[in-house]
């Protein structure tokens, strides 16, 4: 016997199977009397045996409308009658739940009986038998993806091979119909986002041999038209320049489409920090593919905001900020901020401002800023001055600038002050599956600098100073996860020379070694923690959901080991380890960890929210 695979998915199953309640299969039990019309209907309790393998019992007990409704709270009182109708029922609803799991030679079997305890018992034995297989998978692709795969065009030809090879459900593996219609729908969504946004199915059929338990399927996609990219359309501007958005497009008139191109381009308008929403998207009206007009639509924030903020750190206490931004101070194509962070520990203003996108992603830059730290027994008061330009790609961030550096430290040993004056470039690379909530991948970040420096206890003269950090997430399988963190960093100079405390290394902290306060770790001057010119840190962590009702809510254990010194061969890791919990936020991690130090023999506690590139 062969006939057609059923198209019917579960979702779809819970309304179609109620046709079938009023149905009564041949010498089901109907014996037992029915409520009097002129009464009202007592409720019958009753209770469902389901026996079956163990995979296909949670189905059946979950759709059955047997099953489902013998738990239902207020619901229409369930008389022997209306019973004895769904029980009727169960064989072929089951037979139909069955088929969408490949089982089309199913037997089924629904028996009334009356429990120990006088309850009315309905057995559905179930018999799934065989289950079919994919015997036969028949592709064919037509359109212009066909005709230009003809003509040897590497892109179109690599594309058809792709949505064949890629094409999941393999000959000799299980049909499933949730399979079936998730592979239809990816194989669809991919022809769409490569080239072909009005491809579609000509023909899909799952012809089913319920004898043999064989399935043979037979696809035909039809491409439709090539699109290739046309002019940039915006929307919704009214403070802000066109050329701002234009600007961070990375695609020519005339490029075939990608979907992932538009989404980068409303992924870097999004990060800009001027508008609150917007969309890029395709105009998908088939008269326009070889030139089709790609519409941005955006929603511009406000020109000044400001945030009065509340907090505290591990690192340096308890703190308040405010922050203003002007995304178009005097007319300029520029985004100014000022943030004010007032502390225990630490005091700070930052400014920056940054220009409106320019030509290949780059930014101009001036930014600026003045601290005055407290950590431990010494007093460090900083500023510094930058001149440089910034670009922001999907995956890499680059910064080229100049700065001027100040310091001024206040220890038990005495005061230190220096300038310099440096050239400096930072990289970053990120090849993450979320920004926010990393899970998988990595990130590189590098940092050099090259200058001369001023000094009042020590030589002025040349530096330079290199900086990497490497991190890398990895799921492990069975809901763990594990992070993993290395950093170094070394001032190239003689020791003669002085450099500024703030380019100098220390370790300790939320973001470095834990169980150490923040900046501890270091050499020792005159029995006093001072910054060095080497530093090496590392991280490992194992992390999981506490349990499946709570996903966001993780535990975690670690080990962190690292130092600061003035040589490598002084450099003597000190160890960290301890438990942590994890709540993965919607605006990022917030990080709480109890951590044992090895050297001062404490346990110090350590709050932080978000990640470090």
């Amino acid at each position: 016997m062969t006939r057609a695979a059923p198209a019917l998915l579960l979702a779809g199953l819970l309304c179609g199977c109620a046709a079938l309640q009023g149905e009564h299969e041949p010498g089901a039990d109907t014996a037992a009397p029915a409520a009097s019309a002129a009464s009202s209907p007592a409720r019958a309790p009753y209770r469902v045996e389901v026996i079956a393998p163990e995979q296909l019992r949670a189905l059946l007990t979950d759709y059955l409308d047997l099953a489902r409704f013998q738990n239902a709270p207020d619901t229409e009182a369930i008389d022997a009658g209306e019973l004895a109708r769904l029980a009727a029922a169960a064989p072929a609803q089951a037979r139909t739940l069955l088929e969408t799991e490949g089982y089309f030679a199913a037997q089924v079997q629904a028996t009334r009986l009356t429990g120990s305890d006088g309850q009315p018992v309905v057995r559905v034995l179930v018999d799934p038998g065989p289950r079919s297989v994919i015997t036969q998978v028949d592709f064919t692709v037509d359109g212009e993806l066909q005709t230009l795969a003809d003509k040897l065009d590497e892109d179109a030809a690599a594309l058809r091979t792709s949505l064949r090879r890629g094409w999941p459900l393999r000959p000799g593996e299980p049909f499933r119909q949730a399979a079936w219609a998730s592979a239809k729908t990816g194989t669809l969504a991919q022809a769409r986002a490569e080239g072909y946004p009005a491809a579609a199915w000509t023909q899909t059929q799952a012809q089913v041999d319920a004898e043999q338990h064989q399935v043979a399927l037979t696809l035909a996609l039809d491409s439709g038209a090539l699109y290739r990219l046309g002019e940039i359309r915006v929307e919704g501007l009214e403070r802000y320049d066109e050329s701002t958005v234009r600007r961070l497009s990375t695609f020519a008139a005339g490029q075939p489409y990608n979907e992932k191109l538009l989404l980068d381009y409303q992924e870097r308008i999004q990060k800009l920090g001027l508008f609150d929403s917007a969309t890029v998207e395709l105009d998908p009206d088939p008269k326009t593919s070889a030139a089709a007009p790609v519409r941005v639509r955006v929603h511009e924030l406000t020109s000044q905001q400001a945030t009065v903020g509340v907090g505290i750190s591990a690192n340096t206490g308890p703190r308040v900020t405010l922050e203003h931004r002007h995304r178009r101070p005097f007319g300029m194509n520029w985004v100014a901020t000022n943030k004010f962070e007032f502390g225990s520990l630490i005091k700070s203003w930052t400014g920056e401002l940054i220009s409106h996108p320019l030509e290949g992603l780059y930014r101009n830059l001036l930014a600026g800023n003045a601290e005055r730290l407290r950590s431990g027994e010494e007093i460090r008061t900083s500023w510094t001055a930058r001149l440089g330009r910034t670009q922001d790609t999907q995956r890499i961030e680059r910064t080229y600038f100049a700065e001027l550096t100040h310091a001024r430290v206040d220890n038990p040993a005495g005061r230190t002050r220096s300038e310099a004056l440096t050239a400096n470039y930072h990289w970053i690379y990120r090849d993450l599956d979320s920004i926010l909530l990393p899970t998988d991948g990595y990130t590189v970040s590098l940092q050099s600098a090259a200058g001369r420096s001023r000094n009042s206890t020590l030589d002025n003269g040349p530096f330079g100073r290199g900086y990497g950090r490497y991190t890398l997430y990895r799921p492990l399988g069975r809901a763990w996860y594990a992070s993993l963190r290395l950093e170094a960093g070394q001032i190239i100079a003689s020791d003669a020379v002085g450099v500024p405390d703030t380019l100098l290394f220390r370790a300790g902290g939320d973001d470095s070694v834990r169980g150490y306060a923040y900046r501890t770790l270091g050499p020792l001057v005159d029995g006093v923690v001072s910054s060095g010119r080497v530093m090496a840190t590392g991280s490992a962590e194992i992390a999981r959901p506490i349990s499946d009702s709570m996903p966001s809510l993780w535990w975690a254990v670690f080990a962190d080991a690292g130092n600061a010194a003035n040589h490598w061969k002084d450099l003597a890791p000190a160890w960290g380890y301890g438990l942590g919990l994890r709540w993965r936020s919607p605006v990022g991690p917030l990080r709480v960890d109890l951590a044992y130090g090895e050297e001062v023999r404490k346990v110090r506690l350590h709050l932080s929210v978000g990640i470090a590139f």
